[in-house]
């Protein structure tokens, strides 16, 4: 083993040590419920712990359904929100899985079950990918659509990139272990399926996201794809395609994460949209909502982990094309 590749090693193995010392989820820090009252809180590692349900569902006068990968940005988002509507304070709740599995729970009369908790709530906004937003909007499920955000992808890799990956070919090389958008709930998959065949053709991705899943050397994500870091820093993984936003955010946690660019002929562009759910029980809320997300405000917070405004005429997956 290299020096350098022993030092990095080390690095990992310090970080992981480091998340099992502290409040979980390891990103969070106990800062992303937005419940005014927490009471006694009670967390075991990855037993009892449920990072994707924020705040108190109970009496919420303010609930979002959000795709998860915009998890870090919504405790900037929440703070300024509640800033500007101070009678919500302490009354929002949202969940950030990922975008399939809320319309999973939407489509099961807004029910949930995490282990042996089942919870049933209706949400006012949903906010995922345009092109999803959009369809149910064509449903009859949501009112008018908002597009507010947009992003692209890149490799995120251990600090120091050990494994010396500089493009989307050198994922298929034999032997990398890779971390994974599972397609069957996750939009991002479809995207990097896109961007697999603009840089190596149908080959490529049949390498990466079906010879390497069936030889285990991928892996699917069960949650979504911020399960990718935690991979990494635990050592089970080299590599994955995440959104770049997520690497943006692990660099600034300090985590030993690192990002390789994928070139714009590669690349793709993810739309982020949000509505108002038809069946919302707090309309008006839900509507200040969507409306701040367009707000100066809501757009730095975005700007921060490398999202870009949405212009009007971008589509969705038109880099490189």
């Amino acid at each position: 083993m290299s020096k350098r590749i022993f030092v990095v090693s080390a690095v990992l193995l310090a970080a992981v040590a480091s998340l099992s010392a502290q409040q979980m989820p390891p990103w969070s820090g106990g800062k992303n419920n937005p419940a005014s009252r927490p009471g006694y809180v009670f967390q075991v590692g990855d037993v009892d712990n449920v990072p994707d349900l924020h705040g108190n569902p109970v009496d919420a006068q303010l609930v979002l359904f959000i795709g998860g990968n915009q998890f870090f940005v919504l405790p900037s988002l929440i703070a300024e929100f509640e800033r500007q509507h101070p009678e919500l304070k302490g009354k929002i709740f949202y969940e950030t899985l990922p975008p399939g599995i809320l319309r999973k729970q939407i489509a099961s009369d807004d029910t949930l079950t995490l282990g042996n908790l089942t919870l049933r709530v209706v949400p006012d906004v949903y906010e995922a990918g345009a092109r999803v937003v959009d369809a149910m909007a064509t449903a009859g499920a949501v009112d008018s659509v908002t597009r507010y955000a947009t992003n692209d992808l890149a490799i995120m890799v251990a600090a120091g990139n050990p494994q010396g990956i500089h493009s989307l070919n050198d994922l298929a090389k034999p032997g990398l272990r890779l971390a994974l958008p599972n397609p069957e709930w996750e939009g991002v998959a479809r995207q990097i399926a896109a961007a697999l065949r603009k840089a190596g053709g149908e080959p490529l991705y049949q390498s990466v996201y079906v010879q390497k899943v069936s030889d285990g050397s991928a892996w699917l994500t069960r949650v979504h794809h911020r399960q990718t870091p935690m991979r990494i820093l635990a050592g089970k993984a080299d590599a994955g395609v995440t959104w770049a936003s997520e690497v943006r955010f692990q660099e600034k946690i300090g985590n030993p994460i690192t990002g390789v660019a994928i070139p714009d002929a590669q690349n793709a562009t993810a739309i982020y949209a949000a509505a108002v759910m038809k069946s919302a029980p707090h309309r008006a809320a839900g509507e200040a909502w969507v409306s701040f997300l367009k707000s100066d405000e809501a757009q730095a917070a975005f700007h921060e982990f490398g999202f870009k405004s949405y212009a009007p005429g971008t589509s969705e997956g038109a880099r490189g094309r």
